[in-house]
């Protein structure tokens, strides 16, 4: 696991921080054991901080514990993964709807600059900072629905899934796809155009699921 330098942040912060990069980008894999002495070692921090860093994980279903085993990144088996995206499909369409009867240019203004991100990002090979960028492009149109509790909701889908983003990421096609569908989304919430919206975002979440289908069943090959 690469490690980064350490910006001025709390301890359990910035373990935080490098374990969610790592699970990110893959360097810790879905099923992957985290090994506490060895990661806090490689850290340079007490296990104190790792254990808080991991608990906090565990609730965002990132991290799971399993008894003689210890913790290990999250698995999802393709009927939970689609269990999150039937669930996500529901809420964000109503956030989406809500959204644009509410939306601002301001709003699409920051939609416009974390696609720019997401595109950047891409490019760049970084993958962190591209799920990154790629989460506030979404969030911007929820936040603008003004309902705290479908956020949170939405928050926590989020949260289950992002053991698998890199995976998508990582290939090419799925990153010139990722701009595709964003700018129809841009151009949708431009023309406040409802249904249109609703369907580019069923369109974008099934380019994901059918990655993870493709994925599920190379594995148990």
């Amino acid at each position: 696991m690469d490690i980064e330098a350490r910006p001025p942040q709390t301890t359990q912060q910035y373990v935080l921080d490098q374990l969610r990069r790592a699970i990110l980008t893959g360097k810790l894999a879905p099923g992957a054991p985290i090994r506490q002495d060895a990661l806090a070692e490689q850290l340079g921090v007490s296990r104190v901080p790792l254990r808080e860093a991991l608990k906090i994980l565990e609730g965002e279903g990132q991290v799971t514990y399993r008894p003689r085993r210890g913790y290990v990144v999250a698995e999802l088996a393709l009927e939970d993964f689609l269990e999150v995206y039937r669930l996500r499909r529901i809420l964000e369409e109503e956030a989406a709807r809500q959204a644009l009867d509410k939306i601002t240019d301001a709003d699409v203004t920051r939609l416009e600059e974390a696609h720019a991100d997401v595109v950047n990002a891409g490019q760049a090979g970084d993958i962190t900072a591209m799920a990154a960028a790629n989460r506030r492009f979404h969030f911007t149109l929820i936040d603008a629905a003004g309902m705290p509790r479908l956020r949170r909701f939405l928050s926590i889908l989020w949260d289950a899934t992002d053991v698998y983003r890199s995976l998508y990421y990582s290939e090419e096609t799925n990153r010139d796809r990722v701009d595709h569908e964003h700018h129809g989304i841009i151009e949708a919430v431009r023309a406040r155009d409802a249904d249109e919206l609703v369907r580019r975002l069923d369109e974008h979440r099934a380019g994901t699921v059918s990655t993870f289908r493709d994925f599920t069943a190379k594995r148990e090959t």
